[in-house]
């Protein structure tokens, strides 16, 4: 059973940064494309950064310049780094392959920005 579980979230003011952590179970991690992905209260489920295999990015307009994504993938891990958070980066964060499978998601981590 794929297991994607999130680590690295909690409280921080704005400016500040954080760094999250994704470990996997799958065997064939290394073959795809992997995502961060957040839902903030009363909001969907949005993209943030996406890597594939080979470590080409993509980020959503809202977090480019500030987030960057990476991969290990000797280590199954998948990590977000995350500079100058301001409070609209408030939501709950998760990992899941992308395209997103239903019964991949995890229990994600809580990122709060304020100060």
């Amino acid at each position: 059973q794929v297991q994607f579980v999130e680590s690295g979230g909690g409280l921080v003011q704005p400016g500040g940064s954080l760094r999250l952590s994704c470990a996997a179970s799958r065997s064939i991690f290394n073959l795809v494309v992997m995502g961060w992905y957040r839902q903030a209260p009363g909001k969907e489920r949005e993209l943030v950064a996406s890597i594939t295999g080979g470590r080409s990015q993509n980020y959503a307009d809202s977090v480019k310049g500030r987030f960057t994504i990476s991969r290990d993938n000797a280590k199954k891990a998948v990590y977000l780094q995350m500079n100058s958070l301001n409070p609209e980066d408030t939501a709950v964060y998760y990992c899941n392959q992308m395209p997103a499978v239903r019964g991949y998601w995890g229990q994600g981590t809580q990122v709060t920005v304020s100060s």
